[in-house]
Order: C-alpha cells, then sequence, then structure tokens
C-alpha cells in the first residue's frame, strides 16, 4: 500500500503523460494517495493527478492514459 507519492512515482506519471502529449506544468501531482485514486480536471484547467493508495502502482499506472482521457473528455 502507497501512502507517500515519491520522485520515483512522479516519474513514471510524468513518462505516461509526456507520451501523451500533456504538458508537466499543466498537472498537480499530490503527494499523498487517496481510496481511490482519481484524475480530475480542476478549475485552472489543471488535470490533477491522484494516486490510489491501495491499487498497486503500477496497474495504476496502467490505467493512467484512460483516466486522463476520460478527465479530459475524450
Amino acid at each position: 500500500m502507497l501512502e507517500v507519492v515519491t520522485m520515483k512515482e512522479i516519474d513514471a506519471i510524468f513518462e505516461v503523460t509526456d507520451a501523451l502529449g500533456v504538458h508537466r506544468e499543466a498537472l498537480v501531482i499530490p503527494l499523498g494517495t487517496a481510496r481511490p485514486g482519481r484524475v480530475r480536471r480542476l478549475p485552472s484547467g489543471k488535470l490533477e493527478i491522484t494516486v490510489d493508495a491501495e491499487q498497486p502502482f503500477p496497474e495504476w499506472l496502467s490505467e493512467l492514459p484512460r483516466l486522463i482521457a476520460a478527465a479530459q473528455g475524450k
């Protein structure tokens, strides 16, 4: 169970978002986790990516492109 998001997880998230063409400055990644994790568009237009606390990180990361697409309304 992941409790704190470290640079290791942030770098992995950036690999996914970079491949999707999402600019890093358009992201907010809280250092804490949540149950469940989520991706949502903030009023500022930025995407907030909150890592799931219970799901294994590699599994959650594989779902991240779908979560981002849903948050972007695609």
